[in-house]
Formats: structure tokens, sequence, C-alpha cells
């Protein structure tokens, strides 16, 4: 939150979920903010195809890895005592299926994880799909970071 600013309060998240490392922050992260402001929860995660398949061919394994990490994410909303929806989509780009999908909810605002990752040369990496989020999303874009791993060290003066 800023300090302050009062913040609106959010009828609804989109949680973007990938299978990834920081799934579940960006679930605590979501549950936290929905309690905080009395929202419904909507859990996404985009299914991307390439252009060897067609959108709506059945990708039987991403399709089962998709709905293990939605009824993950169910299950921490059901503990938490939150309403959660989910959402699987099969699309081109994860990004813009994901920004249209928190258009035509409503949504008032995503939360993305960034998993820790440095690339060659030490530079930050930042996905795409975060980017895109991040310029082309109507509403508050919440980008939460997993932690360092244990023994780094953030390098001083940059």
């Amino acid at each position: 939150m800023l300090r302050g600013r009062p913040q609106a309060p959010s009828s609804r998240l989109v949680l973007s979920l990938d299978g990834g490392p920081t799934d579940r922050l960006v679930i605590d992260v979501g549950s936290r903010l929905a309690q905080a402001t009395n929202a419904e929860l909507v859990a996404v995660y985009v299914v991307e195809v390439d252009w060897r398949h067609d959108l709506d061919d059945d990708l039987v394994e991403s399709r089962e890895h998709a709905s293990r990490v939605l009824d993950m994410a169910e299950s921490a909303a059901e503990k938490a005592r939150l309403p959660m929806r989910t959402q699987l989509l099969q699309a081109r780009d994860v990004g813009a299926a994901l920004v249209d999908e928190a258009v035509s909810l409503g949504a008032d605002a995503i939360v993305l994880g960034l998993p820790y990752r440095v690339r060659f040369g030490g530079d930050f990496a930042i996905s795409r799909t975060i980017l895109y989020a991040l310029k082309n999303a109507p509403c508050r874009v919440h980008v939460v970071r997993e932690p360092m791993p244990d023994g780094e060290t953030r390098a001083r003066g940059s």
C-alpha cells in the first residue's frame, strides 16, 4: 500500500498462475488483498499454445498440469475461507490473454509472480508476460517477487 494515499477497494482480483515457484506467493498476496478489500479471487492459468497447434486443440498434458495448479489454488483459498473462481485458458500469448481476461471480468487488479532469476551478465530477468501486463492492463498490477536465494546479496550501488 502507498503511504498517504488510500487504496480503493478491489472487487475482483485476477491471480496469474503458471505452475512455477511463485504461485503460492501470488495466492498468498492475492488472499491478503482480498481479505483487506473484500474482493473475489479469480485464479487464471493460461496454457500457451504454439503455432504448431490450433488454439482449440486439446493439449492433455498441459491441461492436466494446469488443473493441478488450479486445484492447489482452490485448496489454499478454501483454507483461508475466501471465495475463488478458476479459469483455464489457451492462448498464443499469456500476457495478452491475462489482460483480456482481467478486462472481461472487470478486475480491479492483476497479481503476477516474478521468480528471482538472473541472466548471464547479471541482468535481472522480467518476463514478457509481466511487461505486457504493466504496459497494457487498465487496472492495477501487483508484481510479487520471490525472495533471493540464501547466500545471494544485492549488488551495492545498483
